[in-house]
């Protein structure tokens, strides 16, 4: 061969990537093959990944081989992402080709700053880089190596070296590979076990699905060889509701609905959530929805069910506690057994935030009177900081003579019954529609929740409520409530940078 193999490697901050491609050299190098890395560093809080190139010859010359030391487009023999929208990023930038590239990427997502800034749903489509994927490259490898690192008690480097051996893209040898992990010391057991699930995984010739199954078969679990099917006990006579009063479609929706909000407060606020889904979904049949899969009720009964569970400082306080909360920390810092964790929760509750589960007399003084909020630091793993949580958490029967809860559920019958007015005056689903999308402006806290309900308020008052404007008719209406909801949605953040104030060049003559 007169040419290199070309490797590629894209990772995340903190799952080992500079450590897997010490571990390609030590391989290849293991096997008396001239190697070379080189790396350029990402950025923090996920807006890149840091990426690692490596160049291995697999055939020594008369002379000794000239390396690259950055990639190029079209030029990658193997293209690894711990991550699955950082394999869209080579496949944008061209690294990846039909005619040579292996792909071999984790599917699990971790949610880039640009995904989490907007004001919407900002994520990536991965369905769409899950569909390109096999097209774009010569052989794609794709499954969740995430887990199986969690499964081996590793970091996922370990399942992504497996992986990429695996694939068969690598001129490199398992013994050799192990070689390398067991040279590295420290954790080699642990990255060992992680190596070869990742190894399994990609030389296996079934399908994602079918090797998950054919693994819960291997460790003795019928149970998960089934296909998976929701559970709906504990959720009463509200699940019977849900079968006898609405359609089939919306079963799986309101299911979880109900589970979410009666965890929030109890089984009578779901009961009430149904109420309010059902007076939508005599709206949509009135319209005419059913050939749409009930679009409109779908689309109000998901947006319902998360503003009635809004965050308060009681149900940021009851999750802290939860003990599946303590078991995924443990699980993401690996802890062993017997290990002490400490967990500390960095919290600065406003006035506002405090006020807002008060009895609505107190939390007017509060809001008059009281300053900023201070910078808490809990230690809720201690004994002190988890009583200081539950105490907090024990309120939520005290809940529903909050200021904010009162405020919240006027506004909500207000949203419903512009739905139902506006809705069976004009039998327009689509205009119902556009007021039930209003209620993503329903979003945030602190100041962002602040300014998005004022300007939801404001369509309601404006548009939604005002009878000059409905009586322009429904499609003006539709448009007008479609481009304020728009214009409010829009991120705040993105505005025209302040105009640099200019000076002057002073030119001098060399001495």
């Amino acid at each position: 061969m007169t040419r290199p193999i070309t490797i590629l490697v894209a990772a995340l901050g903190g799952e080992g990537g500079g450590v897997l491609a010490d571990w390609l050299i030590e391989a290849a190098l293991h096997e008396g093959f001239p190697a070379q890395k080189t790396s350029i560093p990402g950025v923090s809080q996920r807006t890149g990944a840091t990426t690692y190139y490596v160049e291995i010859f697999p055939e020594q010359g008369a002379r000794p081989p000239v390396m690259a030391l950055v990639p190029s487009p079209g030029g990658i023999d193997l293209m690894a992402a711990s991550e699955l929208v950082e394999a869209g990023r080579a496949m944008q930038n061209a690294f990846i080709v039909p005619e040579r590239t292996t792909l071999v990427a984790s599917t699990h997502r971790v949610y880039a700053t640009a995904e989490k800034v907007v004001p919407t749903d900002g994520r990536y489509d991965a369905g769409k880089i899950l569909e390109a994927a096999p097209k774009v490259a010569q052989k794609a490898v794709l499954f969740d190596m995430s887990r199986l690192a969690q499964e081996a008690g590793t970091v996922i480097n370990a399942v992504l070296f497996g992986a990429m051996a695996g694939s068969g893209a690598l001129p490199l040898s398992r013994e050799a590979c192990e070689a390398a992990i067991r040279g590295a010391g420290k954790g080699a057991e642990a990255s060992l076990r992680g190596f070869a699930a990742g190894f399994a995984a990609a030389s296996s010739p079934l399908p994602p699905g079918e090797r998950a199954r054919e693994r819960a078969r291997e460790r003795g679990n019928p149970a998960a060889t089934l296909t998976p099917t929701l559970s709906l006990e504990g959720r009463g006579s509200e699940s019977e509701r849900v079968r006898r009063e609405f359609p089939i479609p919306l079963h799986t929706l309101l299911d979880e609905a109900i589970a979410r909000l009666a965890d929030y407060q109890d089984a009578a606020y779901a009961a009430l959530y149904l109420d309010r889904v059902r007076g939508v979904l005599a709206v949509d049949r009135e319209a005419g929805g059913e050939p749409g899969g009930w679009q409109l009720t779908r689309e109000a009964a998901r947006l319902l069910a998360l503003w009635m569970s809004y965050e308060d400082v009681i149900r940021v306080a009851d999750l802290k506690t939860r003990a599946s909360r303590f078991a995924r920390v443990r699980q993401e810092a690996a802890a062993k057994d017997g290990q002490i964790v400490v967990v500390t929760d960095y919290l600065k509750p406003s006035a506002s935030e405090i006020a807002d589960i008060l009895p609505p007399a107190w939390a007017g003084r509060l809001r008059k009177n009281a300053g900023p909020g201070r910078a808490v630091k809990l230690p809720t793993s201690a004994v002190s900081g988890f009583l200081a949580m539950r105490l907090m958490a024990a309120l939520k029967p005290l809940r529903r003579r909050s200021s904010r809860f009162a405020e919240e559920q006027a506004l909500i019958e207000r949203w419903l019954g512009a739905i139902k007015r506006l809705g069976f005056a004009a039998l327009d689903a689509e205009l119902a529609l556009e007021i039930v999308h209003c209620a993503r402006l329903v979003r945030g806290y602190g100041e962002t929740w602040r300014k998005s309900r004022a300007a939801f308020v404001k369509i309601l008052d404006e548009l939604v409520e005002n009878e000059q404007a409905v009586a322009k008719g429904a499609d003006a209406l539709k448009l007008a409530i479609r481009k304020a909801r728009e214009a409010a949605l829009v991120y705040e953040e993105a505005k025209p940078a302040p105009a640099v104030k200019g000076k002057p060049v002073i030119w001098m003559k060399q001495g």
